[in-house]
């Protein structure tokens, strides 16, 4: 048996709750955690922001990469996808799908999660038809056999739960039908669609184990299923259908927009939500370390509040190890209260274990992003 080392203090001036009703001269809070948003923090008071360095010098930190400049790598096969951040327990790649797979395709080194960043298709798999849009998640089971046909040109977000699997999170307090019930999941269905592309022509199967790809022929088409019962299937839920916790009076943290858990990470969905009205509740995200966790933001659409010029597609990665937090001219928007609702979506990964950048980051990588924080002059 275990236990933190936990024992509220207050020393100095300080706000009597977090995320509220800060000093007048110290009005730059910073939380220090653990285990994510879930363990022992201390609320720092500063008077000058945390983010405000002057230089930056080594390997460790903040990045920004602009994930359209890559639109020119489109792949038959996502197994021929460049690795962009990974770990040995989650792989993050984009994928440009603009023709029908002539094949299908399994993961055996773990769950596979697709979010459909542009364009919409018809995906065929063990358990039937579904036509993915825009905005949706589509959870895919270890070893199910799968294809993409686009009804336009699709860019997708891949992120693998390798030798994992994604879960729904816990709701708590909040109950099992809050941020989105679960009603809403769809499964796919043994349609016409699906019967009509049953074939007793040959087809392949691309299997990738260990990163390494094998090919098993069929002498007709494995997506032959008649009918399936259990529950254990791939499901998709559409950005739309999240209905996120909100608080008035008080800044939530990232993890209360949990969408999926898997082993040793977390992805996050952050939609259009009001924006906090009390007075005295902080209207941004809080200034933070998280050293226990790397965050990776993918922006999809709309305007992200706490960021200044990351336009849709791009990708920023903040790793464990420095305080990060809203850029000066959104923290004084928030200060000044100009916004009262959010425009944003996008996909956040938070992972336990640091990420590695494939080769190809660096050639779409923003320099000098580390320095976007520096306060504008007057």
């Amino acid at each position: 048996m275990r236990k933190w080392i936990s024992f509220p203090k207050q020393v100095g001036t300080s706000s009597k709750q977090a995320h509220a009703d800060f000093p007048e001269q110290a009005i730059y809070e910073r939380e220090v955690g653990r285990s994510g948003f879930f363990g022992p923090a201390t609320h720092f008071h500063h008077q000058h922001a945390p983010t405000g360095w002057s230089e930056w010098e080594g390997d460790l930190r903040p990045r920004n990469f602009d994930f359209n400049k890559l639109t020119s790598v489109a792949a038959a096969s996502p197994w021929q996808v460049p690795m962009l951040l990974h770990n040995a327990h989650c792989k993050f790649r984009i994928w440009h799908c603009r023709e029908n797979m002539p094949f299908l395709v399994r993961n055996a080194d773990g769950d596979e999660l697709l979010f459909v960043h542009e364009g919409r298709g018809e995906l065929y798999c063990d358990y039937g038809h579904i036509t993915l849009e825009k905005g949706d998640y589509f959870s895919i089971p270890r070893s199910t056999s799968w294809r993409l046909e686009p009804i336009e040109p699709m860019e997708l977000l891949l992120i693998e739960a390798t030798n994992g699997s994604y879960q729904l999170p816990e709701k708590g307090l909040v109950g099992n039908h809050a941020i989105f019930d679960p009603a809403v999941l769809d499964v796919p269905d043994i349609d016409d669609a699906f019967k009509a592309q049953y074939s007793e022509n040959e087809w392949q199967v691309q299997v990738k184990r260990h990163d390494q790809v094998s090919v098993i022929t069929y002498p007709y088409n494995p997506l032959d299923a008649i009918g399936w019962h259990g529950d254990l299937a791939p499901v998709r839920i559409n950005w739309r259908d999240i209905r996120p916790l909100m608080s008035h009076r008080y800044h939530l943290p990232p993890s209360a927009h949990t969408t999926f858990v898997a082993d040793r990470f977390v992805v996050c969905t952050f939609v259009p939500r009001p924006i906090e009205s009390d007075p005295g509740a902080l209207k941004v995200p809080f200034y933070h370390n998280n050293d226990d966790y790397d965050e990776v933001l993918f922006y999809h659409e709309g305007d992200f509040f706490s960021r200044d010029n990351i336009d849709r597609g791009m990708v920023t990665f903040h790793p464990a190890g420095f305080t990060h937090g809203p850029h000066p001219k959104a923290f004084q928007a928030g200060r000044e209260h100009k916004k009262k609702f959010t425009d944003e979506v996008a996909v956040m990964l938070d992972t336990r274990d640091a990420l590695t950048m494939g080769d190809v980051c660096e050639s779409v990588e923003n320099p000098d992003y580390v320095y976007s924080w520096k306060a504008p002059k007057e």
